[in-house]
């Protein structure tokens, strides 16, 4: 059966919400597929989906709905034929699509790592005892006062733009977004400095790129199949695997990372206590052909220890 390829009259959907670092990644989704069978910018179209997650910005996520909030909309739009495949950024999806859906294709990862973003302050070390630290991620949240107790940790939502604006407002002394994000939109004047992974290890999939589509579209399949990058989603089996058995949400303080070594895949996982004052964290190496079942297995070790009242 041959491909039929968009044209500009019938051009392929590409749905993603509308915030800068959502459209930076579905540009560079639409660039992949131009490049892969040399079509005109124009055979695609990028269609912005407003979503819950972003139109609620005053309050935690955990009070509105989770990580599904970034997704259900596009999700609907996929299911119902309004676009042909949808763009998101990874660390943002739950673990299970809807029925009919499929999650399958990764882009090259960006830079994992976060990054320590402040107009005065070069890193956490540098702040005052009590200075206030603004961010949105349990996680960051976690992390931070498991190293930093005395820190004020406040509610910081918001795109990169915003964020800054706060910084600038003097709302926060500091706070941490991306580097993936930052790279993507080429944000070189944002006063940062790259976290560590020994010192922050990043949510699971941060800065890597996922392109969901309906299980039936045999033409989305093979389009997106050119475009697909192993490395990536060998890592993030792992990782989603891990978060999986974790019951991950935006409810759970939670970091994971996998790397690639030759045939080798490491995977470092940690689960934390919403105040810092518990952290389980584990590491261990095997053949990559096993990460999702190393990332099952690191799951129900630390919840081992954890005790089944942790979270």
């Amino acid at each position: 059966m041959t491909l039929k390829l968009p044209t500009p009259a019938s051009p392929f959907n590409i749905g993603t919400r509308g915030s800068p670092l959502a459209l930076a990644q579905a540009h560079e989704t639409r660039s992949r597929l131009m490049a892969a069978f040399d079509l005109p910018e124009d055979a695609f179209a990028i269609c912005i989906i407003k979503v819950m997650g972003d139109a609620i910005q005053d309050r935690p996520l955990k009070e509105i709905g989770g990580k599904g909030l970034f997704t259900r909309e596009i999700e609907e739009a996929l299911l119902d034929g309004s676009i042909d495949i949808a763009v998101h950024s990874m660390k943002d999806m739950p673990v299970e699509q809807p029925g009919g859906l499929l999650l399958d294709t990764y882009l090259p990862r960006e830079d994992v790592r976060d990054a320590f973003v402040s107009l005065h302050a070069k890193g956490l070390d540098d702040l005052a005892k009590g200075a206030t630290v603004g961010t949105s991620s349990l996680r960051r949240r976690s992390q931070l006062l498991a190293k930093r107790p005395d820190l004020n940790i406040v509610e910081f939502r918001g795109n990169v733009q915003t964020r800054l604006k706060k910084l600038g407002d003097g709302v926060a002394e500091a706070t941490f977004l991306a580097m993936a994000g930052l790279n993507r939109l080429n944000m070189t004047d944002v006063p940062r400095t790259a976290v560590p992974t020994e010192d922050m290890l990043p949510a699971v999939a941060q800065g890597a790129i996922g392109i969901e589509r309906r299980g039936d579209d045999g033409r989305a399949a093979e389009m997106l199949a050119a475009i697909h990058d192993g490395p990536t989603g060998q890592r993030l089996a792992a990782e989603r695997t891990f978060l999986a058995h974790l019951d991950g949400s935006c409810e759970t303080p939670i970091g994971g990372l996998a790397e690639l070594d030759g045939g080798t895949l490491r995977l470092r996982g940690e689960i934390l206590r919403t105040d810092g004052t518990e952290v389980y964290a584990d590491d261990m190496s095997g053949a990559i052909e096993d990460g999702a079942e190393m990332g099952r297995a690191m799951a129900l070790k630390l919840l081992q220890q954890a005790g089944p009242d942790f979270f």
